[in-house]
């Protein structure tokens, strides 16, 4: 049996793996930092493989059409807060003319504080950080806004306003 297992040691295997005392503890070999290596790419790996994955399987949303209001209750250049597509998800309506609305998410691309609608100056305004946005097409007028406010598209149906989706739309891109 000595000559399958080699000669016997005096001194157990996982001191050799394991140091004990504090200076073998500050080096690291190349074989160690080799394998840091590998493991950290491989994971990194798997996980992007993973949201690859996931957004080939998740496909486009699915928004459900919801009642937002009434053309009655809104009188032109009044403003209504809503929920769409979520409970969370805070937005805005802006009757600008007799047949002419507007929805947005009312959470400001910065850092998300709540916009509202400025009827003077006719134009959509974040208070934390003076961000202002177009009430045309929610582009960026000013500020640090890094792009335009999620457009909700509102139909209407009858006296009924009705959200149908919500569209992101990147920076520099035509409304």
């Amino acid at each position: 049996m000595k000559w399958l297992f080699g000669r016997r040691r005096d001194t157990p295997l996982w001191r050799d793996e394991f140091a004990i005392s504090t200076a073998d503890e500050r080096y690291v070999n190349r074989r160690q930092f080799a394998k840091f290596l590998v493991l950290t790419s491989v994971g990194m790996f798997v996980g992007n493989a993973w949201i690859l994955l996931r957004s080939w399987w998740r496909g486009e949303p699915v928004f459900l059409p919801a009642t937002v209001g009434r053309v009655s209750e809104l009188p032109v250049g009044g403003v209504k807060l809503f929920n769409y597509p979520g409970e969370r998800d805070a937005c805005i309506l802006v009757r600008l003319a007799e047949d002419r609305f507007v929805a947005y998410s009312q959470k400001c691309t910065h850092l998300s504080c709540a916009v509202y609608y400025a009827r003077e100056k006719g134009r959509l305004e974040c208070p934390c950080h003076e961000g202002y946005f177009a009430i045309e097409d929610g582009s960026v007028l000013q500020g640090p806004p890094p792009r335009p406010l999620p457009k909700v598209v509102v139909e209407r149906r009858g006296d009924d306003l009705i959200a149908t989706a919500v569209y992101v739309r990147p920076q520099g891109t035509p409304a």
